[in-house]
């Protein structure tokens, strides 16, 4: 569904802007300013966003200290690679299908399953799951869950069956998990109903596990299930002090974009990584976290600290 929804508005907002382009070369204007204008035209919707979410996540942040604080320029950079990553992503999504495949079936120790966050498919991980393809780390594989509104149980259901079909191809014993933002969620809510007998690590990025306000500005069941406060979200928590089920590593921006307050990504039990200056989208391609995924990955073992150091 993320699929055809992202191709349709692709396809009707380059026929909009070719038709309007069209219009006014007709009434004598130059045809060159409307090519140039094209690469702005494509990112500007992302601008906007990724503008629109850093409003807000300021409002909604997590009080920094002195040393997390970053300037103007940090700021800016910021923003523009969180727009990028955003309007980089959509042609992906797109074509995930084509571009996202299973590798060939083949023994493996340790695979790797990735699973995407809220509002998305599995054409996210493209630059992380390259990275680790070219770092021998593998195989990977992604999941794509849905429908794109059902809840995030449902999901957990889903990675099950993922999980065994994966087992399946390897004969491994067990995987590693690797959730982005609600993927993180599903990735908990799996070990909690299923067990960790088939789970190695799990690593969560930018996964809001105590909510997000942004969760209130959308519909759907698993956004629900994302707000602070939310049941179901409580009841995930319940046993947050005790020993988590498989060694647990969460990596977290102190500049989220869409995890606010951005604190919320820290889970007790786990080994809390915080990083600074990234956006919540582009953590998926950030240098840090590629680096932090890939050396646990190889090692289920690794401490991230020790990676870091």
């Amino acid at each position: 569904m993320t699929s055809l929804i992202v191709s349709v508005a692709l396809v009707s907002g380059s026929l909009a802007y070719a038709m309007w382009s069209a219009h006014r070369v007709a009434l004598g204007e130059p045809v060159w300013w409307f090519v140039a204008a094209v690469p702005a035209v494509y990112m500007a919707p992302a601008l906007v966003f990724a503008t629109a979410c850093c409003a807000l996540a300021w409002l909604w942040r997590t009080p920094r200290p002195p040393e997390a604080r970053i300037g103007i320029a940090a700021s800016l950079r910021l923003l523009a690679v969180e727009s990028w990553t955003i309007a980089a992503g959509w042609p992906i999504m797109a074509l995930h299908r084509w571009l996202i495949r299973d590798p060939a079936p083949a023994p493996a120790a340790l695979p790797i399953v990735l699973i995407h966050g809220v509002l998305c498919n599995d054409g996210v991980w493209f630059a992380l799951r390259r990275h680790l393809a070219q770092a021998g780390i593998g195989p990977v594989y992604t999941l794509n869950y849905g429908p794109m509104f059902a809840s995030a149980e449902h999901f957990a259901s889903q990675l099950a069956a993922r999980i065994a079909t994966v087992r399946a191809a390897t004969g491994a014993e067990r995987v590693v998990l690797v959730g982005h933002s609600l993927g993180g969620l599903v990735a908990r809510a799996y070990l909690r109903r299923f067990g960790a007998a088939q789970v190695s690590r799990l690593i969560t990025v930018g996964t809001p596990h105590h909510g997000s306000y942004f969760a209130w500005l959308f519909p759907g069941w698993c956004l629900a299930q994302m707000r602070p406060g939310n049941a179901w979200l409580m009841k995930l928590n319940r046993d947050e002090g005790e020993s988590p089920p498989v060694p647990m590593t969460a990596l977290w921006s102190r500049h989220d974009t869409m995890v606010a307050p951005q604190a919320s990504a820290m889970l007790v039990g786990a080994e809390n990584v915080a990083l600074l200056g990234i956006g919540h989208n582009a953590l998926l391609r950030d240098k840090q976290v590629t680096t932090l995924v890939a050396a646990i990955s190889r090692n289920p073992a690794a401490r991230a600290e020790a990676i870091t150091e």
